[in-house]
């Protein structure tokens, strides 16, 4: 029998160990890994000398073709491509009325579901999405089941902003998606003493951005979570809890972890590696919300990816315009930073490179843990029978992060100037070259969307 692929002399990093082996490939699956230099038939042969042999990222928290970002499915997937990352998880938004909003009228979550398939179709690389709640309207909760026998198995709620949800409608909705055994997916800021706290900056005249944080403080994120926690318990939902940045925050989440069952948790490369004296150096680049903490903040993330709190490190990865981001007050900047395409190379830099953890530990908390948290079974791995998703990554190769190479539509990056250690060489995607090196090379529509099951979070 001839295969499609071997890839020959590689290291290859599962969530479990290291080892050396061959990684043979055919018709978009793993085949097996077998002993190097086992004789194999293939059609093509790939020298990954030197390199490690690992699963593609999953990210489950990446924006693209939605409100208040600026990349397409195309640029931000090509991106996701470049840094390694062979599936990506996204939103569909319930259209709502209102000052931040691109729509004239409210909508349904399955508009906004057709309207990202219909998107998606320049996707280079695979996809998901979250069905995303922007307004308190219950008849949302009747396209729950459909949405999930569709392969929507988890639902995105904001406590905070003009499409914030009261914890009253939260509770409801936890409810509902506990019925239809789906993951709630939450970014938890207390909105009232956010809003309180800028309005009074604003007077104040603290626009400086070396002030932001100050108007969303660690407790604001840890109190909100509290709260969603709290109702997630009640109503034995799957809680995920987005973007965890402090250790106020992080020491929440634990204390709802006791049997490890029904919360999940992640934080972000940047929350792993930057700090807030960004701020001061960079101005309003960095303003993402919730806001860069301090270094011990960043040390806790780490503890919490140790202990198991936190299970993995996504991205959140915004596109914006420099022109949009640069602003002499913060209040004028939107909030977020593009970083898919670094997260990689970054976050090895930092957790591997410096801090000293495994190489299983990065496949644990970029690859394994999101793919199993969100149901996506044929990903985050390279067992024999699941997708061929695979990243060659050279752990020697230095390199300078510029924003001039960046294939976001994003004109700028918050780890500019970074040297970092560790970069992408290739990656496949169902046994397909997506990119190498600098240059992607699979055509617009080369990823599909993937129908999620419903997570078991028992195992």
């Amino acid at each position: 029998m001839t295969n499609d692929r071997v890839v020959r002399n590689g290291r290859v990093v599962t969530a479990e160990s290291t080892f050396d082996a061959d990684l043979v490939v055919d018709d978009g699956k793993i085949v097996g890994l077998v002993s190097p230099g086992t004789s194999i038939e293939a059609t093509d042969v790939v020298d990954a000398s030197g390199l490690l042999v690992m699963p593609g990222v999953v990210d489950p928290h990446v924006h693209v073709a939605e409100p208040n970002n600026i990349d397409t499915f195309e640029h931000g997937s090509r991106a996701a491509a470049l840094g390694g990352v062979t599936t990506f998880i996204t939103f569909a938004w319930q259209a709502w009325a209102g000052d931040q909003s691109p729509w004239d009228e409210p909508g349904s979550l399955r508009e906004g579901v057709e309207r990202q398939l219909t998107a998606g179709e320049d996707s280079v690389v695979d996809y998901g999405l979250h069905a995303t709640l922007s307004r308190e309207d219950e008849a949302a909760f009747d396209e729950f089941p459909s949405l999930v026998s569709d392969g929507l198995t988890s639902f995105k709620m904001f406590t905070a902003y003009e499409f914030g949800l009261s914890t009253g409608f939260v509770e409801r909705a936890l409810e509902e998606i506990s019925a239809v055994d789906a993951v709630a997916v939450v970014h938890t800021e207390d909105d009232s003493v956010c809003t309180a706290r800028e309005e009074r900056m604003r007077s104040d005249g603290r626009g400086s951005p070396v002030d932001y944080p100050d108007s969303r403080p660690d407790y604001t994120e840890a109190m909100a979570a509290d709260d969603i926690l709290r109702l997630a318990r009640a109503a034995n939902a799957k809680y995920y809890g987005f973007h965890t940045t402090s250790r106020a925050t992080a020491d929440v989440i634990a204390a709802y972890r006791k049997d490890g069952t029904q919360v999940r948790g992640e934080t972000c490369t940047h929350y792993t590696t930057l700090d807030e004296s960004a701020y001061r150096d960079q101005g309003t680049l960095p303003v993402i919300a919730p806001p860069l903490r301090t270094r011990d903040d960043v040390d806790a993330m780490f503890e919490h990816l140790e202990s198991g709190t936190l299970d993995v490190v996504s991205t959140d990865h915004v596109g914006f315009k420099r022109a949009n981001k640069a602003a002499d007050q913060w209040w004028d900047a939107p909030y977020g930073a593009n970083s898919v395409q670094r997260s990689l190379p970054v976050f090895h830099d930092e957790a591997v490179v410096k801090r000293g953890y495994s190489y299983p530990f990065l496949v644990e908390k970029m690859c394994k843990n999101p793919a199993q948290a969100f149901g996506l079974d044929e990903k985050g791995t390279l067992k024999p029978g699941t997708d061929a998703d695979f990243v060659l990554f050279d752990p020697e190769q230095t390199q300078t992060i510029r924003a001039t190479d960046n294939a976001s539509l994003a004109d700028y990056s918050i780890y500019e100037g970074r040297e970092v250690t560790g970069s992408v060489v290739q990656t496949y995607l169902r046994g397909e070259l997506l990119a190498d090196g600098d240059e992607v090379v699979a055509k617009p529509g080369f990823g599909e969307f993937i129908e999620r099951s419903i997570p078991d979070w028992s195992v």
